[in-house]
């Protein structure tokens, strides 16, 4: 059933679905309605020669300038020409088809004073499969990802390019071939494309479901190692962190439970040390806050999701226009810096209990380095190395690119979000992050192997999906495919839905 676009209601998930699976989209009528009538106001106001921003004076700086009527349709060419400005590799199909929903549920609020041409155009882009070639790095976020989306915005006149159907063809190719009608942009249209944060609030968004997914592997992770590791599980009694009340982490204490639940560690068959190390008794804490973090920055992307994010803003009820900063990423890039320090603590805190595991100091009787065969072979030593180097690659990622702010357009646009730079590199510290998490789970598999007591049922399962990607490491063998193997295994998230399937859902 298609997705139904009206201003409202539009989700992360929602995001997911038409972004990576193509679900169809369809305009609510009412929303086609306000469409239209603030068309009605915006064209009203062109024949008054009342002045408004974007649609008949320039831009930025130039946003004193006055065009005069012959200029005020051109002006729209020539802007969408001057913001395709961005730089190199294109952004994947599913970050521009997201930033295309995004755009087209900014659209249904009847506040843009677009054509429904324009939107429609957009609707039948995402349905038949037509999207546009798009820089991903040139934004600013502020006044919106204009670099980018005015790439979307030269579909409109036929130009550009666009991906159909696995193939990278001119844009006015493309559209044809779907039997799309190419709009034309006129007045106020191209602005009406481009002025938003759609961009990376739709990386973001798809960002933040596969963090989600990422963190729940983390306590999969977590549950293994503490098994491994004989740790003492009261600091994950619920009702510990119910007292203090942070909801992430009475939600991660639960999740590791049901994981470890009816093995001979959880039943208290196992003897345990009192108190465990940080890195064992608090991964409630870490993660989480992780939780917690992400649930915020969920609010304020969904909350961009489905807002008025264009400038300037017109309310045909009232017969007025409003130009002010409603582009700006700030809302977004703050919360998201904030899913990078969060991503990189708890890969930081999965390589601390890997360490435990490979050393001998530490490990309450495993052998060192989790092999049987010390002095000749060196075991899982050099896997710690890697997940260190994609470490302190994450915590250079780390940096928040919300303080990174250089002014531009003549002091006119004297701050910016950055907020792409944060969308960029937080999928770049995921993709580390899938990585340092597969080398616990390949560490704490082999080092359930040397253990002859009863596992969680969760835990369990999971050492088995390990098994079916990576043996036991009785001999040494070069581990660089085990650990590209890990890595795409966490990626897949098979091993989280394999437990699932088990325990039921981790939250």
């Amino acid at each position: 059933m298609a997705i139904t676009i009206d201003g409202s209601g539009l989700t992360i998930e929602k995001i997911v679905d038409i972004s990576k699976h193509d679900e169809k989209v369809e305009l609510h009528p009412d929303a086609m309605e306000r469409i239209k009538k603030c068309r009605a106001m915006l064209e009203k106001k062109i024949e008054a020669k009342e002045i408004m921003y974007g649609v008949n004076t320039g831009i930025g700086e130039f946003s004193e300038v006055v065009l005069n009527d012959e200029q005020i349709q051109d002006f729209q060419k020539y802007l969408i020409y001057n913001h395709a400005a961005g730089i190199g590799d294109p952004a994947p199909v599913d970050y521009v088809r997201g930033a295309m929903a995004a755009r087209v549920n900014v659209h249904a609020h009847g506040n843009s004073g677009v054509r429904p041409e324009i939107t429609q155009t957009l609707i039948e882009m995402l349905n038949k499969g037509v999207t546009p070639f798009v820089c991903q790095k040139g934004s600013v976020g502020a006044c919106g990802d204009l670099a980018p989306m005015a790439q979307i915005a030269l579909l409109m006149m036929g130009e550009g390019k666009a991906y159909y159907k696995g193939e990278l063809l001119e844009g006015k190719t493309a559209m044809d071939k779907a039997g799309i009608r190419i709009p034309g942009l006129k007045a106020r249209d191209g602005l009406a494309v481009i002025n938003g944060s759609n961009l990376l609030t739709a990386m973001s968004a798809l960002f933040l479901y596969d963090s989600n997914r990422w963190l729940k592997q983390a306590e999969i992770a977590t549950a293994m190692s503490l098994e491994a590791l004989k740790a003492n599980m009261k600091p994950y009694t619920p009702k510990l962190h119910e007292a203090r009340g942070f909801p992430g982490a009475v939600r991660t204490a639960k999740a590791i439970r049901k994981l470890v639940d009816g093995g001979d560690l959880a039943e208290g068959r196992i003897k345990c040390k009192i108190q465990d190390a940080y890195s064992m008794r608090s991964t409630p804490q870490v993660i989480g806050a992780a939780h917690d973090a992400l649930a915020f920055a969920r609010t304020q992307v969904e909350i961009e999701l489905n807002g008025v994010g264009d400038n300037p803003v017109f309310f045909p009820d009232e017969d007025i226009q409003l130009s002010g900063a409603n582009f700006q990423g700030t809302p977004v890039s703050l919360p998201m810096d904030m899913m990078s320090a969060a991503i990189t603590a708890i890969s930081v805190l999965s390589e601390r209990r890997m360490n435990r595991l490979n050393n001998p100091a530490l490990s309450v009787g495993l052998p060192p380095f989790l092999t049987k065969g010390a002095g000749m072979f060196s075991g899982l030593m050099l896997s710690q190395y890697t997940a260190d180097t994609l470490i302190v690659e994450q915590r250079i990622l780390s940096t928040p690119a919300s303080v990174q702010s250089i002014p531009a357009a003549a002091d006119q646009e004297d701050f910016v979000s950055m907020g792409m730079n944060t969308a960029i590199k937080n999928f770049q510290i995921l993709d580390n992050a899938y990585g340092v998490l597969g080398i616990e789970l390949m560490a704490a598999a082999q080092a359930l192997d040397f253990r002859d007591y009863n596992f969680g049922a969760g835990v369990v399962r999971a050492k088995e999906v390990v098994r079916k990607y990576v043996d036991f490491l009785d001999v040494d063998r070069p581990l660089y495919p085990d650990h590209t193997k890990m890595k795409e295994l966490v990626e897949s998230c098979e091993i989280l839905e394999e437990v699932e399937n088990v325990v039921g859902s981790l939250g």
